[in-house]
This record gives structure tokens, sequence and C-alpha cells, in this order.
């Protein structure tokens, strides 16, 4: 990666390439070709056991049973509060010949030492064991309209059959590979999981077929324009989904009793005190995490998340606000360095791509 002028920076204990060749240039790659991001900082947790979706089931507040064997589940680890330890990924890779059941989680890796505890502590007396292969393996996205075309003469299975969330495991350049159909981009892509050497070759084959290397900063604004939401800055441990605009995340209906679940049918029923919404700047001044949210001449929330859209060369942020002023078109102000501006809340996503696979 030095050798294509990236810039780097620590992140999680990680040299990271914040860009390449530029965040603008990256950033549209994405949108209408193909970009590829070194994410192999994430936590990956191999996980197998009997009846492995149903210990998991306490843990977090979807409805894991539903899942059959190569699909996946976006979903968020649980305190007893109801807040959010971290957003994970769940993929589902069905019973092996022995009956026990296999899976892979990806966490976020500034979480991975925690989730990692967290996990092991509740599988301590449940017959899962888990498998920490954070360091030993390499995560590379391919991200874009062009994905496919780029990554399929490198892998043996049809990457065109996988829907969204869709996942196999299957040769590629010659050795093992999990792939799967999930991004942080809001485009079509997908998420390589390969040892190290076969990473780097990969790397190098991608880059040579034209694919645009990427870095943590068009990550940033891609996820940002189709809302995705950021651990740490977005949800934390003292907010619940519902609160973080991820209700879709909440089947209380479909499954039985898990940690949190009495704080989050509270909410259902009596209403929540607070949501992350979007905003949309009017001008061009940036509103950015921390940043006071005025109503009225009264501080009512804060920005969590804020950048200038490439995609839409508008101002976009993310901001927890009272739910009584969470409606699209409710006018608000951000105070940005001692002066307020004029804001107002919109329909999330900002952007939503064409190019994306259903599930």
């Amino acid at each position: 990666m030095a050798a294509q002028n990236a810039r780097f920076t620590e992140f999680a204990g990680w040299e990271m390439p914040v860009q390449f060749s530029g965040l603008k240039q990256e950033h549209e790659a994405v949108r209408t070709q193909v970009g590829m991001f070194d994410i192999s900082h994430m936590g990956k947790f191999l996980i197998q056991g009997h009846d492995l979706l149903q210990h998991l089931q306490g843990l977090v507040p979807s409805d894991l049973g539903r899942l059959q064997p190569g699909q996946a589940q976006y979903t968020v680890l649980l305190n007893r509060r109801g807040g959010i330890i971290d957003d994970v990924i769940v993929y589902y890779q069905g019973p092996s010949e022995t009956g026990e059941e296999h899976g892979v989680i990806i966490v976020n890796a500034a979480t991975r030492a925690r989730d990692k505890a967290w996990l092991l502590a509740h599988f301590e007396d449940a017959p899962v064991a888990m498998e920490d292969v954070s360091k030993a393996k390499v995560l590379i996205a391919v991200q874009g309209p062009q994905a496919v075309a780029v990554l399929q003469p490198l892998v043996e299975a049809d990457l065109s059959a996988l829907p969204a969330f869709g996942h196999c495991t299957t040769p590629l350049l010659g050795q093992e590979a999990f792939i799967a159909r999930t991004g942080y981009t809001g485009e079509d892509g997908f998420e390589v999981m390969v040892d190290e050497a076969v990473g780097q070759e990969l790397w190098q084959a991608l880059a040579q077929g034209g694919v645009t290397p990427c870095g943590l900063g068009a990550r940033d604004t891609l996820r940002l324009e189709a809302a995705m939401a950021l651990y740490g800055q977005d949800l934390d441990e003292t907010t619940t989904p519902l609160e973080g605009g991820l209700g879709w995340l909440v089947h209380l209906e479909s499954k039985g009793d898990f940690l949190g679940r009495s704080v989050l049918e509270t909410q259902k029923n009596k209403g929540i005190p607070r949501r992350l919404v979007g905003l949309e700047m009017t001008g061009r001044y940036i509103a950015r995490h921390g940043y006071p949210v005025i109503h009225e001449g009264e501080q009512v929330g804060e920005v969590t998340s804020g950048t200038l859209s490439p995609t839409l060369g508008k101002a976009i942020a993310l901001a927890y606000v009272p739910k009584a002023l969470s409606k699209p078109g409710q006018a608000l102000e951000v105070e940005i360095r001692g002066k307020t501006y004029p804001a107002q809340v919109v329909k999330k996503p900002f952007y939503r791509s064409p190019n994306r696979p259903s599930k």
C-alpha cells in the first residue's frame, strides 16, 4: 500500500490507509465503478457448536432462528439496559457432517477485545467454541457496481447468484476463501476473508485489473451517504437500537427473551426520548461530530457524524434530537464555531444506490 502512495493513520492499534489517490476520486470510483478497501482491522470470530443460533439468540434483539445456511443478519449485541455493545454481522454457514453448526461473526476493530470477552462469557456454559482469527485473516472489501465483474474471474463460485447478505466458501486464487455480499458503502459489493498471503495476491490482482484502492476517508463518506451508523459515534452503550434508527433489527414478536428486552418493550410501548435523524445543512457549512443542534435558541441534541457529500454536493449529518423534533421537514440549527446555521431533518438514507442487489 505504501507503494501506492497511501497516507496512513493509527486506528484501533492498526496502521490504516486514509486515502490513496484522493477522497473524492476514491468515493466516485465506488459509486460509479469499483473500489477496494483493506478492512483487515475488523474483528473476525469463527464460531461452531450444537444449536449455535439458539445460543446467540439471547444476546441480540434480532431473530437469528430465521437464518438459513448461506444467509447473514446485521444486528447488535445488547447489554441489560438495552444499550448497544457493538453492531455486528452474524453469518450462518449451517451444520457440518458432525451435526455442529458453523458461523462467522464480524465485529468492529475498536470493540474486538470487549466483544470477544462478552461472547466468551456468555458461551461459558454452552457447547459453543469460538476462534479469534482477527490477526490471522485478511479482509478485503470490493465495492461498487462493477464488483461482480472484477472479482468473478478470480473465484469458482457464481457471485451473481449470491443475494444481498448471502455468503459462501469457495476457491479464490487456488485457496479457500469466505466471500459475503455485504459492505459498508451502500453499493453492491463483497467482503472477502482469506489467509494473509492470498490477501496480498488478491490486492495486487485487483489493482492490476484497474480496481481503485480506497482508504478510510472514502469509506466514511460512502457509509454516511447511505446513513450507515458508525459505532462509537452514532451508536454506543447508552443508545438503544430503537433510538439509533435500528428498530427494524428488533423482533419482539417472533423471539423469546434476550438481554435488554424489557427496556425495548417499554420504549416500544411508551415511546423513545430521542432519535437518530438525518440532517441536511442549508449551504455548504459542514456539521461535524460533537456540534450542538439548536431549536428555538436552546440546545436539543448533538451531531454524531457529518460531512460534505461528494455524490450529492450537500452537507449532511446524523444527529440525536428529541422525538418530537425528529420528523422530516423539521427546521433546526447547528452551532458551528459559535454561530448557528440552518438545517433540516430529512429522510434516511441520504443516497440510495440503484445498483444494490435484493436479498
